[in-house]
């Protein structure tokens, strides 16, 4: 049998300790955006976006309690999430980044229907409908059902995706 900690039980590995073994997990890079309700948008870099659902399909984004974006993600009822390349590194480093308008100049434009911003050179985007905002830890977990999703460029190869490996920015080659 085993002990689940408690809220008053020190934890069983420090954050460190944690962090440091999560940087041996590969993870996708991608870009999360919003609108802000206040006619603005907001976006971040995300790496911890995981399939949840094949039927219905539903994927979900861990957003930290302090990003910028995280009060827009969890009141919104729609966001988007868009994968990278390689070509977009530029593209992440500038949604990671605080105090700088993150749109301006990026290509950005809004889903067809929609005040959601859209990145049509991303090699997917997930127009999601916002169906769970779960607190857990520092982050809180959005899960999204998909109202659409669109593909990139063609000339896209496996060779080209952006990936998140200890700390720092990879490709499968």
């Amino acid at each position: 049998m085993t002990s689940t900690p408690t809220s008053q039980q020190a934890p069983l590995v420090s954050a460190r300790q944690f962090r440091d073994a999560m940087a041996e997990l590969a993870s996708p890079v991608t870009v999360v955006t919003v609108p802000d309700g206040r006619g603005g948008r907001r976006g971040c870099t995300a790496s911890s976006v995981t399939s949840l659902s094949l039927d219905p399909p539903l994927l979900q984004v861990a957003v930290a309690h302090t990003s910028s974006c995280h009060q827009a993600l969890v009141e919104s009822e729609e966001f988007v999430i868009h994968v990278l390349a390689d070509r977009h590194r530029w593209l992440a480093d500038r949604f990671a980044r605080q105090n700088i308008d993150r749109f301006a100049g990026s290509g950005f434009t809004t889903w067809p229907g929609t005040d959601l911003p859209w990145f049509p050179d991303a090699t997917a985007a997930f127009r999601c409908l916002t169906r769970q905002a779960i607190p857990v830890g520092d982050h809180t977990l959005l899960v999204g059902a998909l109202s659409a999703v669109r593909r990139g460029p063609s000339h896209d190869t496996p060779s080209d995706a952006l990936l998140w490996y200890r700390r720092a920015f990879h490709t499968l080659t």
